[in-house]
């Protein structure tokens, strides 16, 4: 069995990407690791160049952002990663995303487990998602994904799809694919407040053009602006991630003591989309004529 391991960074140190530890936290599971560079506006390729490993293999590219709207160049850039990948299995980890060492056993023997199984086609984990600080994550299913494949089968008929989340066939059907006992660490929320606001900018202009930011006028006045549904995180983090952790000093009330109680969010988690639909349909209901 042969694993390779790919990601995608531009702008790593401007937006505060932790891809020194995305990528390290998997590199022990990979016989090779393919990462693409695009061309950026600080020292990213040296950064990533401060892994000192024999498996890296670091393309620099000019990325063409004239792809960006609705998310399709993060999914272009990661195929052509995925495309100079090698081995059996190719492992995807994004630049705010760490698996933590407590799950590699469990990773390596699904790897070994389902390789010659043909039917299945990709692993799947589970997702924390931390939030504004490493003392808190997300506790909101509704609007934070939980799940993403992110070991793939290497096939030419296996694409990254959409905005780089998904991996589905080249015809747009999904992948089928095991569910494993293995969780990523998603730290893409969690960055002083300033370099957030420019994060949030900056991964904006990856979904709309010129002008569509124009007229949508879009701008983030507040770093955090999704509590009420956190969760005080008090189990360790990934060990690659305890030098970054130990250099955090921003300040961050997650305004715990404003949230409802656990049951009750959970009730209103669970017929949120009942809610919804009634909202719309009272609103369409007022706003329709009336003879």
């Amino acid at each position: 069995m042969n694993v390779s391991g790919f990601s995608i960074i531009r702008n790593a140190q401007k937006f505060g990407y932790p891809v020194v530890e995305a990528i390290s936290s998997i590199l022990p599971l990979c016989d090779e690791f393919v990462v693409n560079v695009g061309k950026s506006d600080d020292e990213t390729l040296d950064v990533v160049k401060s892994i000192c490993s024999s498996k890296m293999r670091i393309i620099e590219r000019e990325w063409d952002l004239s792809l960006r709207t609705g998310g399709r160049l993060i999914s272009e850039e990661s195929n052509h990663a995925l495309n100079l990948c090698q081995g059996d299995w190719c492992f995807y980890i994004q630049a705010d995303e760490v698996l933590h060492e407590k799950f590699h056993p469990a990773v390596r023997s699904a790897m070994e487990q389902y390789i010659d199984d043909r039917q299945v086609e990709g692993l799947q984990f589970r997702y924390k998602h931390f939030y504004g600080s490493y003392d808190y994550f997300q506790d909101n299913y509704r609007r934070w994904y939980v799940k993403e494949s992110r070991v793939i089968r290497r096939s030419p008929d296996i694409v990254s799809w959409g905005d780089g989340m998904d991996f589905r066939h080249r015809n747009g059907s999904k992948l089928r694919v095991k569910h494993i006992d293995a969780e990523i660490y998603h730290y893409g929320w969690v960055r002083p407040p300033s370099t957030m606001i420019e994060k949030r900018i900056a991964f904006n202009t990856l979904y709309h053009n010129d002008e569509e930011l124009e007229r949508k006028g879009e701008s983030f006045e507040t770093s955090y602006d999704d509590l009420g549904n956190l969760k005080r995180f008090t189990e360790t983090h990934p060990q690659v991630m305890k030098a970054r952790i130990e250099t955090s000093n921003w300040p961050f009330d997650p305004k715990i003591e404003n949230q409802p109680p656990d049951w009750w969010r959970h009730v209103a988690l669970f017929f949120q989309p009942v809610t919804k639909r009634l909202r719309r349909w009272t609103t369409n209901l007022m706003s329709s004529p009336r003879s």
